[in-house]
């Protein structure tokens, strides 16, 4: 079990409750215009199959930049802000919509549906990749295949499941996120990165993350952290690359194992860079796991 708040004083037990508005009545689709500025929506690149980047929690597209002029050789790459991070909309925020993982699944959906995508590669990292696991099972002729780079359905512990983390751990987190945000940064960065990291990814992955413990960021939070999505695991019946790092403290091993042995088609690498972002600690051996997957040839950098 992880020991969030070692060397910090106690802290609560569990996050204030957030305050969640009436639910927003149906409206029209968004045109292609407003849900590019909704989510910040940038492409680069002009290849096929275009490949769809999703962001994990609390941090914006930038995380993404190591791979972005290698795989526009060869990819129309799409990235984009989810709402409430980044430069997204956050007049878009809606507490009810995004009180669950779908409203962000449905965001990128919009994504595509605006520019009219066909044959894309989806590419989730971290909840990005649940995200993208509900968004290809419920509109699956987007898409061609799938990658989860260091992924997890649930972070919780369960009856013959290991998530890595216990309730308690989790509300600690979360109460640090609310209570002592700038230490909260600290601790998060060391988790995704690991305790041997170079300074400057620590550096760069502060500068991707929110700068603020905003209500938006203390609700993906718990949204993030306390989702159990293992019964959508099955239904993603997409080609599905998963990919692990060791000493990954969000993911464990185990959480891939999980995911390879529950997806209809799918295949596990592990890669040799620990942490749990390699596409900013390791971009060379991530891209060569993707293209290996995507069976295509490298050209060079």
């Amino acid at each position: 079990m992880v020991n969030f708040t070692s060397g910090l004083a106690p802290l609560a037990a569990a996050t204030p409750r957030l305050p969640y508005p009436a639910p927003t009545p149906p409206t029209v689709p968004l045109t292609k215009e407003q849900v590019l500025r909704r989510n910040n929506v940038r492409i680069v690149g002009h290849g096929k199959p275009p490949m769809l980047l999703c962001n994990g929690f609390g941090y914006n597209q930038r995380l993404w930049q190591p791979l972005v002029a290698a795989l526009a050789q060869q990819h129309q790459v799409i990235l984009f802000d989810h709402v409430g991070t980044g430069e997204s909309d956050l007049t878009a925020y809606d507490f009810d919509k995004y009180a669950q993982l779908a409203g962000y699944a449905q965001d990128m959906l919009d994504i595509c549906r605006v520019l009219e995508l066909e044959g894309a590669v989806l590419v989730g990292h971290s909840v990005g990749s649940t995200i993208a696991l509900l968004a290809a099972s419920q509109a699956p002729a987007y898409f061609t295949q799938v990658v989860l780079l260091t992924p997890s359905p649930c972070y919780l512990n369960g009856p013959g499941y290991y998530g890595g983390y216990e309730r308690a751990d989790l509300e600690q987190l979360l109460t640090l996120l609310a209570t002592d945000y700038r230490s909260w940064a600290n601790l998060f960065v060391d988790l995704l990165l690991g305790p041997l990291a170079l300074s400057s990814l620590a550096e760069e992955l502060h500068h991707c993350l929110s700068p603020t413990a905003s209500p938006m960021a203390q609700q993906f939070a718990r949204v993030t952290f306390l989702s159990d999505h293992r019964a959508d695991v099955p239904r993603l019946h997409l080609p599905t690359l998963v990919v692990q790092c060791p000493e990954d403290f969000i993911a464990p091993a185990q959480v891939g194992d999980y995911l390879v042995a529950h997806l209809p088609q799918a295949q596990l690498v592990t890669l040799s860079a620990a942490g749990h972002c390699p596409q900013l600690s390791a971009p060379l051996e991530t891209l060569a796991a993707l293209r290996t997957f995507l069976q295509l040839e490298a050209k060079p950098l």
